[in-house]
């Protein structure tokens, strides 16, 4: 009882020193972010589109969607191209990815928490809180996402054009912009409204599953600072009930965000597969950045209670879904080629042909897979913090770039690629993600003293 006693009293410091090393970061990032601007400004590169456009709708295999990008001429949809310069449509797609990057970790961070209240998980007490802080994220997440689809959209998402879904032009031409493909889908982003119009449902869908997410985070955690205070098992038991009614919703909200954010950038193409492979993305850069937080906060003193047991456990998911996530990648692209559909096989065919991406996604592979599955196949691996430490940030900075290749490629095509901007926004992303989840953590315990599993956890051993 004198060890419990110790280790029961644990609350974070969010030390001056460590702001201003996050501030310091975030300045680096909006120096880079600048610097980037000026030369994709200065670098021409909106001459240069129309050639990396055509470049792209010569392929064979380049779904119709291009085709009508082209073919529109005069159109609403290319006018507003030709009037958007490539930096600033730069600018918005990395603003986008980033967002929805780390909406991930937010969403994660909530996700790891309810998984352990619903399996009753009793190792887990240390770690939870940490979780339970990324979280914190998601009001802002929800923000931002809504802020930058009204200033982004008609950049990002080629079916927001209304020409696209008007077959007939007042004069009784043909619209050469119609797209029948598209305009079938309206009433997946505008019902209960005509297609063209303001996409009602769609926004409705994103406001919906940022408020339902935000409520379950605020409820879990109200439960989790009232057992603080009071040792009943009740809030502890509320919290299986919420978490198991959350673990429902997020399933269905997590594959129709990764329809909306994601897979309806590339409209013509779809894949029955993306939202689990969204997820798996997100899952296991959630858990390396969980594992992340807590080892460093193992290095400043803190988490007496979490040992080389608790970090194997972490080790260990981080190990077997880095193998889930290239299942999933390599159950896509492996049907995705076998059956050499043009309208589905152009997803590849701009990633894996295209120079400015091309590494990136070979890149995937080492960084997600291969050097996860070396690194942590030996136990001992998984319960070093400085083997953690290491493959950690690999695999953050892995999806990273799982999610530039996801996004960037449909709406830059050739124009797209890593440079200071992409770089700039990342780190500015990092700083404030971090200053929120710090700033959340430093307001609890970073665990609870009364959780019914305490003692589970301080006798976990494997």
């Amino acid at each position: 009882m004198a060890h419990q006693a110790e280790v029961t009293e644990d609350q974070y410091v969010f030390k001056p020193e460590t702001r201003k090393k996050l501030y310091i970061l975030l300045a680096v990032g909006i120096a880079l972010l600048f610097l980037g601007l000026i030369l994709d400004m200065n670098s021409g590169g909106q001459e240069e589109h129309g050639g990396g456009h055509a470049a792209t709708i010569s392929n064979e295999l380049v779904a119709s969607a291009d085709q009508h990008d082209a073919a529109s001429g005069g159109q609403e949809a290319e006018m507003h191209h030709a009037e958007t310069a490539t930096w600033l449509k730069k600018l918005y797609t990395t603003l986008w990815m980033h967002n929805v990057f780390f909406t991930g970790l937010g969403i994660i961070g909530l996700f790891f928490v309810a998984i352990q209240f619903a399996a009753q998980a009793g190792w887990s007490v240390g770690v939870k809180r940490v979780a339970l802080a990324m979280g914190a994220w998601i009001p802002i997440a929800g923000l931002l996402m809504l802020g930058l689809w009204f200033l982004t959209s008609h950049d990002i998402f080629h079916w927001t054009h209304s020409s696209l879904y008007e077959e007939m032009l007042p004069d009784g031409s043909t619209n050469p912009s119609f797209d029948k493909i598209i305009a079938d889908k309206s009433p997946f982003f505008f019902w209960p409204l005509a297609g063209g119009s303001f996409p009602l449902f769609y926004l409705f869908r994103m406001v919906l599953f940022f408020g339902v997410w935000f409520w379950f985070l605020t409820q879990i955690r109200k439960n989790m600072l009232a057992e603080d205070v009071d040792p009943s098992t009740s809030y502890w038991h509320k919290n299986q009930v919420l978490s198991t009614v959350f673990l429902i919703f997020f399933g269905l909200s997590s594959s129709v965000a990764a329809w909306d954010w994601v897979m309806s950038i590339d409209t013509h193409w779809f894949s029955t597969m993306v939202g689990w492979y969204v997820f798996a993305s997100w899952w296991v850069t959630g858990l390396a950045a969980i594992t992340l937080i807590v080892a460093y906060l193992k290095d400043a003193g803190y988490l007496k209670i979490v040992n080389a047991n608790h970090m194997h456990d972490l080790g260990k998911f981080i190990f077997a879904f880095s193998i889930f996530w290239t299942y999933i990648w390599f159950s896509q692209f492996l049907l995705i080629y076998y059956a050499n559909i043009p309208e589905e096989s152009v997803y590849f065919v701009e990633r894996m042909g295209s120079s400015p991406y091309s590494w990136i996604f070979y890149l995937n592979i080492i960084l997600n897979f291969a050097l996860p599955l070396l690194l942590l196949m030996t136990r001992d691996a998984k319960r070093q913090l400085s083997t953690l430490k290491l493959v950690c940030p690999i695999i953050i900075i892995g999806h990273w770039f799982d999610f530039f290749n996801m996004v960037t490629p449909g709406v830059m095509h050739h124009d797209g690629g890593v440079g200071f901007m992409e770089i700039g926004v990342g780190l500015i992303f990092l700083a404030a993600f971090l200053l929120v989840v710090l700033n959340s953590l430093s307001k609890m315990p970073l665990f609870g003293k009364n959780d019914p599993m305490l003692q589970e956890s301080l006798h976990h051993h494997i």
